[in-house]
């Protein structure tokens, strides 16, 4: 069994790290070097989709694009400290938990691991609020040749309430890796809706244009 390691010394051992992104300065900010963290394709802004404001850290453009794709489909989990400390610096709202955005049991299947809910275990951890997983969400099928609004209505009808859903929170805050349209974001959000949330919001790590 592995011994305990105190945060102090924990977060000396860090800063004797290299950087993940670059290898060659040490770590200073959530695992990257000064120069990495303030290169990064900073947005910090929110932005408008399905009539929802979305809290955004970054572009989805590179490097973040490239630490997105190699975290999401190639298993590098090293990189989940620079994401979950993109989404810190937005000054997330007062919330009672944390919907990470819900993959079909294909998709895990396919990856391993639901990487938003990877991210928001950490996020929860550091804000000392739960994990709140009410919906479900069913295999996800090709939308190639589909328009608009039956895009729109094949992705609301992937979202499900689960069976076993009893715990209830009024105020939460959805959690996304990439936004592009909005469209899963406002599926999600009409499901907590009819589990009577009251205060729905959301955040990504970053945007991609539409």
């Amino acid at each position: 069994m592995l011994s305990f390691i105190p945060p102090l010394l924990h977060k000396a051992m860090q800063r004797l790290s290299p950087c993940v992104l670059c290898g060659i300065d040490h770590q200073r900010h959530h695992s990257l070097c000064t120069d990495c963290w303030q290169q990064l394709p900073w947005l910090k802004q929110n932005i408008q989709r399905q009539e929802m404001q979305i809290q955004v850290a970054c572009h989805y453009a590179y490097p973040m694009d490239r630490i997105i794709q190699k975290f999401k489909y190639e298993q590098q989990l090293h990189f989940q400290s620079v994401l979950v400390g993109s989404l810190i610096d937005l000054k997330l709202p007062k919330i009672q938990a944390i919907v990470p955005m819900p993959i079909s049991s294909q998709r895990l299947a396919e990856r391993g691991y639901n990487q938003s809910l990877v991210l928001a275990k950490i996020l929860a951890k550091q804000l000392n609020i739960p994990v709140w997983q009410p919906v479900a969400r069913l295999a996800q099928h090709s939308q190639k040749g589909l328009s608009r609004i039956e895009r729109l209505d094949q992705i609301e009808q992937q979202f499900v309430i689960a069976t076993k859903t009893r715990v209830r929170y009024r105020t939460v805050l959805m959690l996304d890796d990439v936004v592009t349209t909005g469209s899963s974001l406002h599926a999600l959000k009409q499901k907590l809706e009819q589990l009577g949330c009251q205060k729905i919001y959301a955040a990504c790590i970053t945007s991609a244009e539409i």
